[in-house]
């Protein structure tokens, strides 16, 4: 008699009512958040936005959302995932509640928005100081400066919404303008800093809306940089765009507050000419990868001298990239010998080319930032009202931003966490199950002994607590 070969072990499956937690490992980021006194923070900052006699207080509201949309939640129905396990996570607003707490938000959404921004800056100033060593604002000089990467992006939204709008790819919806924060290769995701939403046919390049997120930018930056007279020290920071940011008028913005910037630019083709020497490789210099290691297939050379620039700010610089075309890559009128020909613009008073290229072109971690932060909320904005649709964005950021400072603060220089996407968060720790049980009258959450990340949980738990002693503690 032959018998069939499964897949899969055939198990029966019955329902029981023990404690059994299916998302205990976003517990660390529970904690994490209890650590950071997220609690009286939002009491102080958003507490106008419940009712005073009301059970869930804001931080209960704000913190649920934001460990639902970071374990991997999309709407705010997905909180029944945490709403079911009331021993680890607590007793969670429902769906009505969430939803009233949002139309509040749209009566005075200038007051919600500072609220959420102050409430953001102090969380980050208490995470980067925990971080000791690895705080981001220590380590921000003239000569290397923190990095805030400008970049818009299109979100696709039902026609129903308010400010929606066709997009010049033929798509319906917003175009959030966002600005994100790099901590640099292998020190962690970054984070974002600001969030505009606007509708769906926004220029890209448009330089009053770059200017109004780099205000809104700085704005969440900790007091460390800032003088004492509250002022800028615009050389700690350097913006970071593509070429929708090297308008004149956004890079004299920046020039006016001592802001270092490194733009992508466009040759303008009456200038094509003053490249044909690009078979001439005696003055370029050999371009760098991301490690730090010489490129034999690619070149940078400083030509400010040689292609003039017109009207920009004094101390700006034109760097050339030349490297061979792609196969399958399109030429264009500014190809020379076989070679595609990029530029930047930068003020940076370092001088060495093929870091500044390697630098800007690291840019292309924005764009990483950017789809997590539509994995963690962003891509599905579910209100018809464009403030609520607002107040979404920002809570989706800070679902973005909590992982990132638990990266920064509870996990040392190197560790292979640092590099993991949201996604792999998720999977790897806070999809691990557990059991709630009863020890000496106290609950106590189990964790298995079998979870592949069990040493990673370890040390996040530990961290923590740590954290717990060296924050400020809740009022």
């Amino acid at each position: 008699m032959s018998y069939p070969t499964r897949a899969f072990p055939s198990v029966p499956v019955t329902f029981t009512g023990q404690s059994l937690v299916s998302h205990a490992g976003a517990k660390v980021l529970c904690d994490f958040i209890d650590a950071l006194g997220f609690r009286q923070l939002c009491e102080e900052r958003l507490g106008q936005f419940v009712p005073a006699g009301a059970i869930h207080r804001p931080g209960r509201v704000l913190g649920s959302l934001a460990v639902m949309l970071a374990a991997g939640g999309e709407h705010a129905s997905d909180l029944d995932i945490l709403r079911s396990s009331p021993g680890v996570f607590g007793q969670l607003p429902s769906n009505a509640t969430v939803s009233r707490f949002f139309e509040r938000t749209v009566t005075n959404p200038e007051l919600f928005s500072y609220g959420m921004e102050t409430l953001t800056r102090e969380l980050r100033t208490r995470a980067w100081n925990a971080a000791g060593n690895r705080n981001p604002a220590l380590a921000a000089t003239a000569a290397d400066p923190l990095i805030i990467d400008l970049d818009a992006t299109l979100v696709t939204s039902h026609s129903d919404k308010e400010n929606v709008a066709g997009n010049y790819k033929g798509g319906y919806g917003f175009a959030p303008f966002i600005a994100t924060a790099d901590y640099g290769t292998g020190n962690g995701s970054g984070e974002i800093l600001a969030c505009v939403l606007r509708p769906g046919n926004a220029g890209a390049n448009s330089a009053e809306d770059h200017i109004r997120v780099f205000h809104t930018a700085i704005a969440q930056l900790p007091h460390g940089f800032y003088d004492e007279t509250g002022a800028l020290a615009g050389e700690k920071v350097l913006v970071r765009t593509d070429s929708a940011g090297a308008s004149r008028k956004f890079l004299w913005h920046l020039h006016s507050l001592g802001v270092q910037f490194s733009t992508s630019y466009t040759l303008p083709v009456g200038k094509a000419h003053m490249i044909d020497w690009i078979t001439d490789k005696e003055y370029w210099q050999p371009a760098l990868d991301q490690h730090g290691h010489d490129r034999s297939d690619a070149w940078v050379i400083n030509a400010t001298d040689i292609i003039p620039l017109t009207d920009y700010p004094p101390g700006t610089k034109l760097f050339l990239r030349a490297e061979p075309l792609h196969p399958g890559a399109q030429p264009s009128l500014l190809d020379a010998d076989g070679h595609r020909i990029t530029a930047l613009l930068t003020n940076s008073p370092r001088w060495h080319g093929p870091f500044l290229d390697a630098r800007h072109r690291a840019r292309g971690r924005c764009e990483n930032r950017i789809k997590t932060l539509k994995n963690t909320g962003l891509g599905k904005l579910p209100f018809f009202d464009f403030a609520a649709n607002q107040a979404w964005a920002n809570i989706a950021a800070l679902a973005f931003n909590l992982v990132s400072w638990l990266q920064l603060t509870a996990l040392p220089d190197a560790h292979h966490a640092k590099a993991w996407d949201i996604k792999r968060w998720r999977y790897r720790i806070f999809a691990t199950a557990g059991k709630i049980i009863t020890r000496a009258r106290r609950n106590q959450l189990l964790l298995p002994e079998s979870a592949p990340e069990k040493n990673l949980l370890k040390l996040l738990v530990e961290n923590t607590g740590r954290l717990k002693r060296l924050l400020p503690a809740p009022g």
